[in-house]
C-alpha cells in the first residue's frame, strides 16, 4: 500500500522566496518534483486571498497544490488545473463561533481604537476583519482590549498578530476561533484521512504559530525572524511539543535552510525516507 503524506506549507517567506535572505539555488526545482510524486498531497496554507495565491504561483512558477488554505485559516479550496471548489463545509464549521454574524458586524466594535487601521476590501471576507498597525502599538494590550469586548459580545474569535517584513508594518486578523491555520490544517487531515505521522507543516511568521507549535510536526524555515523564533520556542516548552518543531538551520543537501530549501529540510527530518527522493532529484 503506498505511503500518502501531507506537506503544508506557508507561501511568503516560506516556500515564496520573498524576503531579504537568500534563496538556495535549485531548492524550488527539488521541492517541486518531491511533491509532484503519487505520495504526496500538497496544501497550501496562506494569509493571502485566493487571487494573491494565483498570482503567487504564477509569479514563482510554483506547483499546482491539491488544496490550498487561505485567508489566514478561514477558506478552504479543493485546488485543480480549471477550477477551485470552494470547501462550504468548511465554513459551516466555524459559522458558529460568531453566532452568525460576518466580519463587517464586528468592526464597529472596534471604531473607537486609534491604533487599528481597516486593511483594503480585498484583504477582508465573511469571516476574516484585517488590521494594519505601527510597529510602535503596544499589540499585547490592544489584543486583550479587543478580546475583552469580544468576550462581552459572547463571540468566540482568535486575534492573529504578524508583521510584513518588507513594510515595516504590523498586521492583526479577527477571526473565528476555530478559523487559525491549525484548526483548518486539522479539519484537512481529519477529513483527508491523515494523521500526525504522515503531515509536515512549514512556517516563518506569527500567523503560522498556532500549527508551528502544535502536536503537528512542524518547521520553522531557517529565515523566520527571530521574534517569532523566540516566541515559538517559549510556547513549544510550554506545551511540551518539542518533538513535533524543528529549526532549518542549513546544511541539508548542501543548501541554505532558507525558504524550500527549510521545507525540504523539515520533511526529512520528520520522514527519513523522502531524503532519498530528495537525492535523486538533487542528483538529476
Amino acid at each position: 500500500m503506498q505511503t500518502r503524506i501531507l506537506i503544508c506549507t506557508d507561501l511568503d517567506r516560506t516556500l515564496l522566496p520573498n524576503g531579504s535572505q537568500p534563496e538556495s539555488p535549485g531548492a524550488r526545482d527539488i521541492f517541486r518534483r518531491l511533491v509532484a510524486r503519487p505520495e504526496v498531497t500538497l496544501a497550501y496554507v496562506s494569509g493571502r486571498h485566493r487571487e494573491l495565491v494565483e498570482e503567487a504561483m504564477l509569479e514563482y512558477d510554483l506547483p499546482l497544490p491539491d488544496w490550498v488554505i487561505g485567508d489566514v485559516g478561514t477558506t478552504i479550496y479543493r485546488a485543480g488545473s480549471t477550477e477551485w471548489q470552494h470547501w462550504t463545509a468548511w465554513e459551516d464549521n466555524i459559522n458558529s463561533d460568531w453566532r452568525g454574524l460576518m466580519a463587517k458586524d464586528l468592526r464597529p466594535l472596534f471604531d473607537d481604537l486609534p491604533d487599528l487601521r481597516v486593511q483594503e476590501q480585498a484583504k477582508q471576507n465573511r469571516f476574516k476583519l484585517s488590521y494594519y498597525l505601527s510597529m510602535q502599538c503596544d499589540t499585547e494590550a490592544l489584543r486583550q482590549e479587543m478580546a475583552s469586548r469580544l468576550e462581552a459580545q459572547n463571540l468566540a474569535a482568535s486575534l492573529i498578530y504578524s508583521v510584513d517584513e518588507a513594510s515595516a508594518t504590523g498586521l492583526l486578523d479577527v477571526l473565528p476561533a476555530r478559523a487559525t491555520k491549525l484548526h483548518a490544517v486539522e479539519f484537512l487531515m481529519r477529513h483527508q484521512g491523515f494523521d500526525i505521522g504522515d503531515t509536515v507543516f512549514a512556517g516563518d511568521s506569527g500567523n503560522d504559530l498556532p500549527v508551528i507549535v502544535s502536536r503537528i510536526p512542524s518547521v520553522l524555515v531557517a529565515n523566520a525572524d527571530r521574534a517569532v523564533v523566540e516566541q515559538a520556542q517559549i510556547l513549544i516548552e510550554q506545551n511540551s511539543n518539542q518533538a513535533a518543531f524543528y529549526r532549518a538551520r542549513g546544511g541539508f543537501l548542501g543548501m541554505n535552510g532558507n525558504y524550500s530549501a527549510g521545507i525540504l529540510e523539515g520533511i526529512a527530518h520528520y520522514l527519513p525516507k523522502t531524503r532519498y527522493w530528495m537525492m535523486e532529484t538533487h542528483e538529476d
